[in-house]
């Protein structure tokens, strides 16, 4: 494999959704955040059951539906239309936040700005002096879910990492990653640091590692 970028070709959006569906259990209760996480409900593999939930009120979301299908009423926390799954349910909102907080949902996927190699989660704020009014519902999700996913660009457009050895944005939770996915590279959040599981076809450890300003290790 070559150590440039020149012969990898990092996957596209859709592309790391699959990938991060592919590793989602049966008879999970997942929840999916804003951005690339939303993907995932569209890549879940034939006969697996998942069950995706919405802090807006919904439990048993299913994939975007066709625009001949789309039913304005419906959506997702994003504010995107979502299909529902046969034994869906619509929940108050007080019970939605409810099941997260109570630590009913098995993992949460969401997106994020960076990942330090402990676990910290930055995903809502640049700087303190951002505009974004609140955190919204990623604190909860963050604190509330057994395990926590985050599925982002690796780098930023100017080149910069994500996937760090300190957070330098306000953060979102500490110590609450457990796995990241990115356009590059499946890396699980352990004692020691980040671990590469996965890695895409034509990259090196040593071109991975040049891009991302943690330690990578082995399994």
């Amino acid at each position: 494999m070559s150590a440039t970028m020149a012969t990898a070709k990092p996957l596209n959006r859709a592309a790391m959704a699959a990938r991060a569906a592919q590793d989602l259990r049966e008879g999970w209760y997942v929840n999916l955040g804003i951005g690339i996480p939303t993907l995932v409900a569209d890549h879940i593999p034939s006969g697996r059951e998942v069950i995706f939930h919405s802090e807006n009120g919904i439990l048993g979301m299913g994939p975007a539906p066709s625009p001949d299908q789309v039913d304005p009423w419906l959506i997702n926390a994003s504010s995107q239309y979502v299909s529902l799954q046969p034994g869906a349910c619509f929940l108050h909102h007080a019970d939605s936040f409810g099941l997260v907080r109570g630590g009913h949902l098995d993992l949460c996927v969401l997106g994020a700005y960076q990942v330090a190699e402990n676990g910290d989660l930055a995903n809502w704020a640049m700087t303190e002096n951002d505009p974004a009014p609140q955190i919204g519902g990623a604190m909860d999700l963050a604190v509330g879910t057994k395990e926590v996913w985050v599925l982002m660009e690796h780098t930023t457009k100017d080149g910069r990492a994500r996937v760090v050895h300190q957070c330098t944005y306000p953060l979102t939770g500490r110590g609450v990653v457990t796995r990241v996915y990115t356009n590059l590279a499946v890396l699980d959040v352990t004692g020691r640091g980040f671990v590469v599981i996965d890695i895409i076809p034509g990259l090196t450890i040593e071109a991975l590692q040049a891009r991302t300003e943690a330690k990578l290790h082995l399994p």
